[in-house]
């Protein structure tokens, strides 16, 4: 009993450091790898134990920690094909709209790598693919964190009163007309701002942020807010933030709008579900002083939003997980030296 104690130990220290974490402020990408770990050292802990389980219970242990996955993957590399096909039909052969299929592809060509290597016989193509193994194990670990935490992100209801809704900006059709993905992000801003009046609340302002592209008539801000007006929302409960280019603007424009507004508000923030906890990591950066909500996105445009979504996260801690990956081909080039 004392052992199996001190085996799961570790993940539950973990998971009441995640716990702590999320409740200081749920935006914080350790959050994600905090809850990645602890998934991981319950599996390990669960391992260690199999012998003191009956036959059925380790059975089901085995079949959760290796099967699974295994399954799992091959899965994901079917269904990530699949997807990368239907994004190209539907939405043509941009770079962006291909890595679903990439991702796919990738995960079958890492699967017939390592199938195949080992027929060569060669130290120097063994230790080239079982660190190749590593740095994407690292990085599927930390692909896998994201996109489970991101999924309980997305969980957050608004609760409580709220001072602004910011509704952040995409393109326009045509230079002035509000697409179906911003559409989207409008529509639950209007549900928000519905919820607050029926509960007697202070009616919100609903903050649009989004300035004038090259290639747009009218700011992205004026676009979504005539679409609100036309929606029946009154123009005076309307606020513009039409300066704004990048998602980092529009957090820092709009929260200088609020603070001037009241210094102590509380706002939501709206965007895609895909987006929901980029963007929540970049209003902690900015300052902003509330959590972010996602609306519903079309089922096929997700595998590839959200793989783009994990490349921008992974590029803004670049410094970190480039470095590790750097100590992983290290050790991998030393061991295959060493063995050569």
């Amino acid at each position: 009993m004392n052992c199996m104690v001190a085996a799961f130990l570790l993940p539950a220290l973990l998971f009441l450091v995640f716990c702590a974490s999320a409740w200081k402020d749920r935006r914080r990408f350790s959050n994600a790898v905090l809850l990645g770990l602890t998934f991981i050292t319950l599996s390990f802990a669960s391992l260690l134990q199999l012998t003191a389980l009956p036959p059925w219970a380790a059975l089901a242990v085995m079949l959760l920690v290796f099967a699974l996955p295994t399954m799992g993957v091959m899965a994901a590399g079917v269904f990530l094909i699949a997807n990368g096909v239907t994004m190209v039909r539907k939405e043509g052969r941009r770079p962006a709209n291909l890595l679903s299929m990439l991702a796919g592809l990738g995960i079958f060509g890492m699967i017939a790598l390592l199938i195949t290597v080992p027929w060569f016989g060669s130290t120097a193509l063994n230790g080239i693919a079982a660190t190749l193994t590593l740095v994407v194990a690292y990085v599927s670990f930390i692909f896998l964190c994201f996109l489970g935490y991101a999924f309980l992100y997305g969980r957050i209801k608004v609760r409580g009163d709220v001072d602004h809704v910011v509704m952040l900006g995409s393109g326009l059709i045509g230079g002035d007309r509000v697409p179906p993905l911003l559409a989207s992000r409008l529509r639950k801003g209007q549900e928000i701002y519905a919820a607050q009046l029926a509960r007697g609340s202070r009616p919100p302002v609903l903050l649009p942020s989004g300035g004038k592209g090259s290639d747009e008539k009218v700011a992205e801000a004026r676009a979504m807010a005539d679409w609100l007006i036309a929606e029946g929302v009154p123009a005076e409960h309307i606020v513009l933030e039409d300066r704004s280019t990048t998602t980092e603007e529009n957090m820092l424009f709009s929260r200088a709008i609020m603070e001037a507004a009241d210094p102590g508000y509380r706002c939501v923030v709206v965007t895609n579900n895909f987006h929901a906890f980029r963007a929540a990591m970049m209003a902690r950066k900015a300052g902003v002083n509330g959590q972010v909500v996602g609306s519903p996105t079309a089922r096929y445009f997700l595998p590839s939003a959200t793989l783009r979504e994990f490349v921008a996260v992974f590029w803004e801690h670049r410094v970190v997980n480039l470095w590790i990956c750097g100590v992983l081909v290290a050790l991998g080039a030393a061991a295959t030296l060493s063995a050569v």
